[in-house]
């Protein structure tokens, strides 16, 4: 399904982009039910204009730190800014400036598209016209389709519209692509980059490495409730994730040399499966190195390290998803 046109403007209330100011603001967020911490001590902050990814596994509390963001929830300890709002005491205010797809976001089945977007703006007072959400995120074709006869990728872009439809400045979006296949996947992705580029910041919820890689500027690592480490995807790659590596096959070769060569930390043997660790331009002196010996091995390739070896580092497991 195509995105929405590159020419359309999503109707937003003027903001100044300034991409040092921080638009969420916590300290020390603490959240316990029955005695159990959900989050503990979470400490981060969010810049504007940027796509934030919470990450973690389901559990880790990333939806109970969105629910205090947005004031659905109240924290047990801690401070929290929201675009300069105190979530707990402002939260009227603060609904008229952000939107919202939950993790469980649903509607009554039989409600058609247009119905909804026009429910949801006359329930938000807002001046935006949902005729033009609809055609920004291509649901016009669908206009008058029922809710539970959409496809997974038509619903994800009418839970989008439905929370732009009060232009907000913040947009929070939980678990947005899980249960969608591989191309209406790669369509969210696409709606969630329109999103910020078009001028709002995003909070994003997800337990997809691959998600957060692509898309987050910057990311919170969540693990059993603490944030572990808050960075760039790729400067958690750069400090967590260990060397690049060099990887060929090679059967009843000798290459006791090879742990010589220039920039090469480490070698490991798996049978016919070689795995050369390295830095720098290693591929290279990897490979001349091999033709100098008279080897020249077909498969020989790099493999860099990705937010998933990082995330192993930092937990000391992976994501079961």
């Amino acid at each position: 399904m195509p995105g929405p046109p590159a020419s359309a403007a999503i109707v937003a209330p003027p903001v100044a982009q300034d991409l040092h100011e921080d638009v969420i603001e916590v300290r020390g967020l603490h959240k316990t039910y029955g005695g159990v911490p959900a989050v503990r001590d979470a400490t981060f902050s969010v810049r504007r204009g940027e796509i934030f990814g919470l990450l973690g596994p389901n559990g880790a509390g990333k939806t109970t730190t969105v629910e205090c963001l947005q004031g659905l929830r109240s924290a047990d300890g801690g401070s929290i800014s929201v675009l300069g709002l105190d979530p707990r005491r402002q939260s009227g205010k603060l609904r008229r400036r952000i939107g919202s797809q939950l993790q469980q976001s649903a509607l009554p089945d039989h409600i058609k598209v247009w119905e909804a977007l026009d429910l949801f703006s006359t329930l938000m007072h807002t001046g935006t016209d949902w005729r033009v959400l609809m055609e920004q995120w291509g649901l016009s074709a669908v206009r008058s389709r029922r809710f539970h006869h959409l496809s997974g990728g038509q619903r994800q872009r009418l839970f989008v519209a439905l929370a732009l439809v009060n232009g907000p400045e913040l947009v929070f979006l939980d678990e947005m692509t899980t249960g969608l296949d591989p191309a209406a996947r790669r369509d969210a992705w696409e709606l969630i980059r329109e999103i910020r580029d078009r001028g709002a910041t995003v909070v994003l919820v997800t337990h997809f490495m691959d998600e957060a890689e692509r898309l987050c500027d910057r990311l919170a690592v969540v693990e059993a409730g603490r944030v572990v480490a808050v960075a760039s995807p790729q400067e958690l790659i750069a400090a967590h994730a260990g060397r690049v590596r060099v990887v060929f096959t090679c059967t009843e070769c000798d290459l006791s040399w090879l742990d010589r060569v220039p920039h090469v930390h480490g070698v490991e043997r798996h049978g016919a499966r070689v795995e050369v660790d390295g830095d720098g331009p290693v591929l290279a002196m990897v490979a001349h190195a091999l033709v100098a010996h008279g080897l020249e091995p077909a498969d020989l390739h790099l493999e860099e390290p990705t937010l998933e070896d990082a995330y192993l580092h930092l937990t000391g497991h992976l994501i079961r998803e």
